[in-house]
């Protein structure tokens, strides 16, 4: 049974987990704009997927990156327009397409790679790499948990 106290300290838990992400994601936006990169942070986060993976397919990108099929579609139509990717015919389907990296895309990578060194070394500041460490097993095992 679930005691008033539990329901509170887990509403706080959520909470804080909560807050800092959006945190992260609004001084991660805020540094790619100082620097004048011209992208987002999921336009970030699409672009470092193709640069580990190129030739990804519009379902794979969303699957990989947890976002629905419509807003990886604007992302990608974004990027295309910025001439950072584009689609390929898939030779094999005609009706899937490949999206890969334009050399103007790989060069936004090595532009905004010491951007996301940066954010994530402040982000980090005064912690251990041991507290690091359980940081990332307790939020891959809420991440699991949550699994559908």
């Amino acid at each position: 049974m679930t005691t008033a106290k539990d329901q509170a300290k887990t509403e706080v838990w959520g909470y804080t987990i909560e807050r800092t992400a959006k945190r992260m994601k609004q001084v991660y936006q805020r540094m790619l704009k100082a620097e004048n990169t011209g992208i987002t942070v999921d336009q970030w986060v699409v672009l470092q997927l193709l640069d580990e993976q190129d030739g990804l397919s519009q379902l794979e990108i969303a699957e990989r990156t947890n976002k629905d099929a419509p807003t990886i579609t604007r992302i990608i139509d974004l990027l295309d327009k910025k001439k950072l990717c584009e689609r390929q015919v898939d030779p094999d389907d005609r009706r899937r397409f490949s999206i890969c990296l334009t050399s103007e895309g790989k060069l936004k990578i090595k532009e905004v790679k010491p951007i996301v060194r940066k954010f994530r070394k402040k982000g980090w500041e005064g912690l251990a790499e041991k507290d690091l460490s359980q940081l990332m097993r307790t939020l891959d095992k809420i991440y699991h948990n949550l699994e559908v």
